[in-house]
């Protein structure tokens, strides 16, 4: 048994149980282990379910990455659709990465994502604002839709009041704060 073997096994717990049923006993029992085995790789529950956020967000971690030229726009929306997909990918995978730290390879990551916004012509604290802000939308955006899924279904709404449609909203919003970003580009 190796680091990377108990981190699958937690992540396919996870999928199976949701966030709030895993628990180091039940992973060490799943891997025909004694519980204090677990410490040998990870000290206590916290940093294991620090490295199941990172694995989990390794399809976005590890997707390219803007090129001088590229359109900030189609960026800027392909980036936080691609983010939205990973989140969606794990059961709980927004409340798995909410709170969650940046490792170095992430800070550089967004460092890289920074310098091709203002590279772009866009005021630095503004793009900063708005990637904070489409990120914070985005996790509440799974956040919503990955309670509704655990809760089975939608909640029962009032008369005239329609369901929503995850996609739209999630489209819509995204839009709403990409607008914002437009109106402080510098008009060419």
């Amino acid at each position: 048994m190796n680091r990377e073997t108990v981190l699958a096994e937690a992540l396919e717990l996870l999928d199976e149980v949701g966030l709030d049923a895993v628990s180091t006993r039940q992973l060490a029992k799943r891997l025909g282990v004694e519980q204090p085995s677990l410490y040998w790789h990870f000290s206590n529950k916290k940093e294991l379910l620090g490295a199941m956020a990172e694995a989990a967000m390794a399809p976005h971690a590890t997707a390219p990455l803007p090129a001088p030229g590229q359109d900030w726009r189609a960026w800027f929306l392909d980036n936080n659709r691609g983010f939205r997909r990973t989140l969606l990918a794990r059961r709980d995978g927004a409340r798995l990465h909410a709170g969650s730290s940046p490792g170095v390879t992430d800070l550089d990551r967004v460092a890289h994502k920074m310098d091709f916004l203002v590279g772009c012509g866009l005021p630095e604290r503004d793009a900063q604002m708005a990637m904070l802000a489409a990120g914070r939308f985005t996790i509440g955006s799974v956040l919503e839709e990955q309670a509704e899924l655990a809760l089975g279904g939608a909640p029962d709404r009032p008369a005239g009041l329609p369901p929503i449609d995850h996609d739209s909203a999630f489209e819509a919003g995204l839009a709403l704060i990409l607008n914002g970003l437009e109106q402080r580009a510098p008009r060419t």
